[in-house]
């Protein structure tokens, strides 16, 4: 849309006469109201007009200067400053927009008349009658034409035409010229409005004959000559080249009688390929034969039954061949396991798989795996019979379940059965697994040739050639039938075709070979439509291969276990000795880690049963252990206990780091195995009870067992722990307590019993570091946390050994407080009190001096000097006795002196600070 630029309006010099619109949009004067007074309207002629009268003979030029003076004369204008240059360019804008308006308004106005002629024509048409507009109007019809016609109005009763009468027919007459009228008249309208494009239409007419005319000459000359050109150069071409195509038929037709004798000859062959076992052969000819059938030999009558035929046969092919693989399986896996190789008829297995994946019968794993199972079965009991027959006090007569025979035998002669047992089951997974190996490489083989095909069936856009054999009388496949699968030229094909020859000696690559020659069953180029194993089934079957061996190693440990139970119904296996059943141990771990290393399996059923019987070992151990502790403890008479020179050799090894039995040295000598009053343990000497070196072999023995057997160790640090804490509590209930008054008839609990207990807790404690740490060896770290235990044994240990210093002091306190509250300041000096304070000190001293160390004797006499100065203090305090130099404190300095220097004269006591200055109170 052209911009236009607003214009100033100029106001005309001629105005338009007054309108009633006019005078709505302004005042003006009106050509039928009064003059008012004189306006700019009231002029009645303007300046063009008076200027160009035409009732003047020529024009004046003199018209100004006459009335305006000789000065006005014309003269040039100069151009303004202020006032631009107009030529046409700048109406350009105005005059687009208002052709654009004017052909608008010319648009509207034809739209406009055309619609009022519409209009009109329709308010016209309107006059005539709907009757003549119908499609159906017909004046044959009576009722339609007594309807325009009503004569029955015109007949009068007389039979006469009366005056009325003819002038109602008069006016129907000119009321149906008038019809007629219109009509015309509304049709000459439309004819004059199309009257243009009706006279062109005409004028195309003309000329459209014209060139009809001409075209058909033209037309005519053109099929003359194509005839002579046929009969010239066409008709012996064409019949040379039909006669071509007539020979190629028949060529063809020789090719399709061929291959019908080939298809005929099918039935027969594959009941020859069948006699000798050959499956693969049998169904890459059914298949090959029904794919020709559907592609080559489609809708012939003789062999409309021949598809079914082949189908029923394939499937009992398929029934031969799950057969033919479960007897293969059954003989293969029941066979001798030390006389024959592992892989028996490898050729055989090897087209039995084969041909079960060429018609994907996947779930003969199936057949395998339960095969399996019955032999797994077959190897204990033989195992079994085997080892009974060699041990004639069992009547299998009498006895005659397997798991019976099992529990009569020796520990010995069932180990050696469960030996042989494992080492049948080893040979076994080895023969498993050399025969799923095989089957995996066919399966592999399988795979990798389906690749290769998809590959090659991708590159190439031409199917390949498929290839149908047949046996001959000389047992021979040979193709004859079909052109081989090698791609053919345009020169070769042009010349067969020419020469009618459609055969082909060679490449025969994917055609049998002899009947006792190998045979491929995914080649690298198969015939279309070969249903190949898809490469996720082939996939999924080499993983289920793989599934297959571990579900063998599982078997083979779930049948160990079915024996180990059943020598373990009666408990048998709980009492074994440590020995025997690392044994058992080790022969089992043997065959785990030897299965796990041929399977690539762990399996956990044999070790889990192991374990079950581990832990039922381990019950058994430690409660006769703990019977037998609790035997000796109960027995302890607490009395200081030669130590035998094993005991200090055991000990010695435990400080050499091994924290093991050793073994037992041949016996010396009398001196060299002389027994020794003290355990030296790290230079340091311990007196010792008997129990608590049995003790010390105990957990030796606990120690032995974890090296022995490293899976129970979490529950047998648990069971020693349990053992010691119940070595705790009982010599404390039977020393502290005083339970040994009655269980082993003492008539009390001495000194030196409550010493020797308290030697031995601490000889108890020195080893519990060294245990904890033997057993940290053994566990993993997220088991550390069990370890947690020794440290609750240490703090009851140490808190029993200070309750037990605890009681010695209070023994010498109660004795203290006893004497002394007798004690009188009066001669003879030393007086008796002290005399028999300074014995009973003595004793003490002379009953734990040769059994605690040197440390602790001095801190437990340090104690019992500090108890003597307390009951002293309060003794002198209750007798007035203070420290004024008087009479008094000088006889109860010289009671003093006399405690001090027997004290003083004890061994190891010599350097002991015995201030006696808070005997004495305070002044204030």
């Amino acid at each position: 849309t052209t911009h236009i630029p607003p214009t100033t309006h100029i106001p005309p010099t001629t105005h338009p006469p007054p309108t009633n619109h006019a005078r709505g949009l302004r005042e003006g004067p009106s050509v039928v109201s009064e003059h008012g007074r004189w306006t700019v309207y009231s002029s009645k002629v303007n300046l063009p007009a008076a200027l160009n009268d035409p009732r003047l003979a020529k024009r004046e030029s003199d018209f100004f200067t006459k009335s305006w003076g000789l000065d006005f004369a014309d003269t040039e204008v100069m151009p303004s400053f202020y006032l631009p240059n107009i030529s046409r360019e700048d109406f350009g804008p105005y005059l687009v927009f208002f052709s654009m308006c004017q052909w608008i308004f010319i648009s509207l106005t034809r739209s406009l008349s055309h619609a009022l002629f519409l209009e009109k024509s329709r308010a016209e048409l309107e006059q005539v009658p709907k009757i003549f507009m119908r499609p159906e109007f017909a004046l044959e019809d009576s009722a339609t034409f007594n309807a325009v016609l009503p004569w029955s109005h015109f007949n009068s009763a007389g039979g006469c035409k009366s005056s009325r009468d003819m002038a109602s027919s008069r006016l129907l007459q000119e009321k149906l010229s008038h019809y007629l009228d219109v009509v015309e008249v509304s049709i000459a309208r439309q004819i004059s409005l199309r009257s243009e494009a009706f006279f062109h239409a005409m004028s195309s007419q003309h000329e459209l004959q014209d060139r009809l005319r001409s075209t058909q000459g033209a037309v005519a000359v053109l099929r003359g000559r194509t005839a002579t050109m046929e009969r010239v150069m066409c008709r012996g071409p064409l019949s040379l080249l039909r006669t071509a195509l007539e020979r190629g038929n028949c060529a063809r037709l020789y090719d399709k009688l061929k291959l019908m004798a080939a298809v005929h000859q099918t039935q027969p062959t594959v009941q020859l390929l069948l006699a000798t076992s050959e499956f693969v052969g049998a169904l890459e000819l059914i298949a090959t034969t029904k794919e020709v059938l559907q592609q080559e030999l489609q809708g012939i009558h003789s062999f409309r039954h021949l598809g079914s035929q082949l189908c029923e046969l394939e499937k009992l092919i398929d029934k031969m061949m799950v057969e033919d693989f479960s007897m293969y399986t059954r003989s293969d896996l029941n066979r001798s396991l030390r006389e024959e190789p592992h892989v028996l008829e490898k050729e055989r297995l090897e087209s039995l798989v084969f041909g079960l994946l060429r018609q994907r019968k996947l779930d003969f794993l199936d057949i395998y795996n339960e095969e399996m199972i019955q032999a797994a079965k077959g190897i204990v009991t033989q195992c079994v019979v085997d080892s009974v027959v060699n041990i004639p006090d069992i009547d299998t007569d009498v006895v005659t379940k397997l798991a019976d025979q099992m529990r009569l035998m020796t520990f010995l002669q069932w180990f050696d059965l469960l030996q042989s047992v494992f080492s049948s089951f080893l040979l076994f997974l080895q023969r498993v697994k050399a025969t799923l190996s095989v089957i995996r490489n066919v399966v592999l083989e399988a795979l990798d040739s389906n690749q290769k095909s998809r590959l090659l069936a991708e590159q190439t856009t031409a199917p390949a050639a498929c290839h149908l054999a047949y046996l001959t009388h000389e047992g021979l496949f040979i193709s004859d039938a079909l052109s081989d699968g090698e791609a053919v030229g345009p020169d070769r094909a042009s010349s067969d075709s020419a020469s009618g020859t459609t055969e082909s000696s060679s490449g025969r690559d994917q055609g049998f070979l002899a009947a006792g020659g190998a045979v491929s069953l995914f080649c690298l180029v198969g015939p279309p439509g070969l249903p190949f194993v898809i490469e996720l089934e082939l996939g999924r079957v080499a993983n289920n291969i793989q599934e297959l061996l571990y579900a063998a190693s599982d078997l083979s440990h779930d049948r160990c276990v079915k024996v180990l139970m059943a020598r373990a119904k009666d408990g048998s296996l709980e009492r074994l000795s440590p020995g025997e059943f690392v044994g058992l141990s080790q022969a089992v771990e043997a065959f785990a880690r030897s299965t796990e290393d041929l399977c690539c399996r762990r399996s956990v059923s044999l070790r889990g049963a192991l374990q079950s019987q581990a832990n039922r070992f381990v019950h058994r151990f430690h409660e006769e252990r703990k019977t037998k502790l609790s035997l000796l403890l109960d027995n302890e008479r607490w009395k200081q206990a030669e130590v035998p020179v094993e005991f200090q050799h055991l000990v010695d090894s435990i400080a050499d780091g091994r924290i093991a039995l050793p073994e037992r040295k041949p016996p010396g000598n009398a001196e060299e195995r002389k027994p020794g009053d003290f355990l030296l343990v790290d230079g340091q000497k311990y007196a010792v009870v008997g129990t608590v070196l049995l003790l010390i072999r105990i957990f030796l023995e606990y120690c032995q067992c974890i090296n022995d057997i490293p899976s129970i160790t979490t529950d047998l640090l648990s069971r020693l722990a349990d053992l010691l804490k119940h070595f705790n509590s009982r010599s404390c209930q039977l020393v502290l307590g005083a339970g040994a008054l009655q269980v082993v008839g003492l008539k009390t609990i001495t000194t030196k019993n409550l010493a020797l207990a308290s030697r031995c807790l601490q000889l108890v404690v020195h080893y519990i570091p060294l245990i904890r740490t033997h057993f940290e060896t053994k566990l993993q770290p997220k088991q550390y946390s069990v370890l947690r235990h020794f440290d609750h044994i240490t703090k009851d240990y140490n808190d029993h050994i200070a309750e037990i210093s605890a009681k010695l002091v209070a023994i010498m306190d109660s004795l203290f407080e006893k004497v002394l509250s007798k004690y009188e300041v009066k001669a003879p000096m030393p007086s008796a009190c002290f005399r028999h304070v300074c014995k009973q000190v003595s004793k003490m001293h002379e009953a734990i001096s040769e059994l605690l160390p040197e440390q602790q004797t001095q801190t437990l006499f340090w104690r019992i000097n500090g108890s003597f100065k307390m009951h002293l203090k309060r003794q002198l305090a209750r007798l007035g006795v203070v420290n004024d130099g008087g009479p008094q404190h000088g006889l109860v300095m010289v009671d003093v002196a006399f405690y001090t220097e027997n004290l003083l004269s004890l061994r190891t006591l010599e350097n002991m600070d015995l201030s006696m200055v808070e005997i004495w109170e305070h002044k204030r």
